[in-house]
């Protein structure tokens, strides 16, 4: 069961790593994150930000995968899943908590809803 959590997981990684790139491009989305601070594009050190946050979602994509044993993973590194695992599950929940506090309606609904869901399937993979 641990297969299909984390393949729904890598695809809620991949699609919030695709938001973070398009404010990363400059797309004039500033309102919907960072407490809604910003209107339009993010500014350059912001959207150098949101250009690593997307790499780091697609990190942890890969990550969850490879616990689930849905990817290889080099074996040297396997020993680091599990710890990994728990890592990204207790962030995203600090994310949630970030997201709830917002005063941005997107990141209150949508993102808190996004990276709670996250949370848990990080969770539950790397209980397996």
């Amino acid at each position: 069961m641990t297969f299909p959590a984390a393949v729904l997981a890598a695809i809620l990684f991949v699609g919030m790593a695709a938001f973070q790139l398009s404010l990363a491009l400059g797309a004039p989305l500033g309102a919907h994150v960072l407490g809604g601070r910003q209107a339009g594009a993010l500014p350059n050190r912001l959207r150098a930000f949101s250009a690593i946050a997307a790499a780091i979602l697609v990190g942890g994509a890969l990550v969850i995968l490879a616990r689930a044993g849905a990817i290889g993973w080099p074996v040297g590194a396997a020993r680091l899943l599990v710890p990994a695992s728990w890592a990204i599950a207790a962030f995203l929940v600090l994310n949630t908590l970030g997201n709830l506090a917002s005063k941005s309606r997107l990141e209150r609904t949508l993102f808190a809803a996004t990276t709670a869901t996250l949370a848990v399937l990080s969770a539950y993979v790397a209980l397996s």
